[in-house]
């Protein structure tokens, strides 16, 4: 008799055993689509129906039924917590049912660098690509009225960030880094916004602190004359294109941002400049040159004259 209990009792657990198998492979694992760094955002007052159908219509569980188990086994009466909840890895039905009654939303922060130079179309590159909740053309929209003075630096957000908030950061971040700078722009006598608008230019233009002074001052001297800026890194702007790629037809373009057709200054910053443009842009080095360009290697050359400037094209372009 003990020997048929002993049979029964491991013929039992066998069976257990293999329930247990089914269920973990075909209904608490995760789906092979999971959609590993994603987030998944769920909203005040959502049920445990719709949110369990949400989660499986998203590739995120495989039994409705089983995570509903789960967060009842696991909650009580507490429910489900609304919030950003960030997708790094596969996670089983237990594991999302546990993280949803706890709220464990595991909102680590991104880092995130701009260098100097970008503008917004390329930071919304890099920002899309970090944050799951932002794409290019919303950052571009919101961010329009805003070029050359999101400040480039190292930042920290959360990966549910907007938009919005990277925005007011990087430009409260250029508020407080411009004051440094507080004297020599106010003693130069000039619209901050003239300022910043040089300054996206010069940042393009310019690698060293002295080039970035010389290359100021010859463009505040051909605004002075009235005589175009004439500047190659405004293409990028318009078309994407940099000097080695250019043609006599991008320089025939009708965009307010063609400073070879256009006097004056740009719509807006034609970048997002860091202090050492700012910087050289109030003070600018005066010269008798009114040309300048840059070679193959980055060493820039001078002309007083047009002639002399044609020449230098020959020789190091």
């Amino acid at each position: 008799m003990k020997i048929k209990l002993q049979y029964y009792f491991g013929g039992f657990l066998g069976i257990i055993f293999v329930v247990l198998v089914v269920l973990a492979v075909f209904f608490w694992a995760a789906p092979a689509t999971f959609p590993v760094g994603s987030m998944f955002s769920l909203k005040n007052g959502s049920g445990l129906t719709k949110l369990s159908q949400e989660l499986s219509s998203h590739n995120l569980i495989k039994s409705e039924f089983w995570f509903k188990t789960f967060v009842v086994l696991f909650s009580g009466s507490k429910g489900i917590k609304a919030g950003d909840y960030v997708l790094s890895l596969k996670q089983n039905v237990i594991t999302l049912a546990k993280r949803f009654t706890n709220g464990e939303f595991d909102l680590v922060p991104v880092k995130i660098t701009f260098p100097e130079g970008l503008n917004i179309f390329e930071m919304a590159k890099i920002i899309s690509g970090k944050f799951t909740k932002i794409n290019s053309a919303d950052f571009i929209t919101q961010a329009s009225s805003a070029e050359g003075y999101l400040f480039p630096d190292t930042y920290l957000f959360l990966p549910n960030v907007s938009s919005e908030e990277i925005i007011r950061v990087m430009k409260d971040n250029f508020q407080k880094r411009i004051l440094t700078l507080d004297p020599q722009i106010k003693s130069f006598n000039k619209p901050l916004f003239d300022i910043i608008k040089i300054a996206s230019i010069v940042e393009e233009e310019a690698r060293t602190d002295e080039s970035r002074r010389i290359v100021a001052g010859i463009l505040w001297k051909r605004l002075s004359i009235n005589m175009p800026l004439q500047v190659d890194s405004s293409f990028k702007y318009i078309n994407g294109k940099t000097t080695s790629n250019l043609t006599l037809d991008d320089l025939k373009i009708d965009s307010p941002y063609n400073s070879y057709i256009h006097k004056g200054l740009p719509p807006t910053p034609i970048s997002n400049p860091g202090l050492a443009s700012i910087s050289a842009t109030v003070t600018p080095i005066k010269t008798d040159y009114l040309y300048f360009l840059s070679d193959k290697i980055g060493n820039m050359h001078y002309a007083k004259t047009y002639a002399e400037h044609l020449r230098n094209k020959e020789l190091y372009l």
